[in-house]
């Protein structure tokens, strides 16, 4: 029996607002094993949003890696998925994990894979999906942020649902979570 898989993540910014949204569905081979899994959870004070698709363990081993990582960089987004992607690559153990974790703060969204690639999304692009939906997810949330004024977190629902009718891997349990980015506070009135 194969290992079991999770499925499709995608992640959106727009207007200040990131969402990172996941299916539910686990597969172990050609059979689902469960359609409420949560594959998107929030690390570091819940200042960064990381989701993941391949083999569950595996996600699993790299998100206490990353958070890792997070504490280490004190939550500097960048500086922790070059750690880990480091890590990832030369560790004998970790090299061998199949997993691909997308991770968020408020500011940038990333993908990281086993290969060492640390990627950042286009200016203007805005979007990262990866996972056997993952073609079909980055298509329509690009559609949808090209020809829509809908804000990131409906983008990225919508993205995941039609994946869902695309890719059999994929199912329409989806989870997501946002980040925005910090609104100054007004200027206190100067004193007359």
């Amino acid at each position: 029996m194969t290992g079991a898989h999770a499925t499709t993540v995608v992640a959106v910014q727009r207007n200040g607002t990131v969402a990172v949204a996941g299916d539910g569905q686990v597969t172990v081979g050609d059979i689902v094993m469960k359609a409420r899994a949560s594959k998107v959870r929030r690390l570091f004070h819940g200042q960064v949003v990381c989701g993941f698709a391949g083999a569950v363990a595996d996600a699993l081993t790299l998100f206490d890696k990353f958070e890792q990582h997070l504490d280490k960089h004190q939550g500097n987004l960048v500086r922790a998925a070059i750690g880990l992607s480091k890590e990832w690559r030369t560790d004998k153990y970790l090299r061998r994990l199949e997993a691909m974790l997308i991770v968020a703060d408020a500011n940038r969204i990333l993908l990281l894979s086993g290969d060492g690639e640390v990627i950042e999304p286009d200016d203007g692009d805005g979007v990262v999906a990866i996972g056997s939906g993952g073609p079909y997810a980055h298509a329509a949330a690009a559609a949808l942020m090209d020809s829509t004024d809908l804000g990131a977190e409906e983008i990225a629902r919508r993205a995941l649902l039609i994946a869902a009718r695309l890719c059999i891997y994929t199912n329409d349990n989806i989870t997501v979570e946002t980040l925005e980015l910090a609104t100054p506070a007004p200027a206190a009135p100067v004193p007359a």
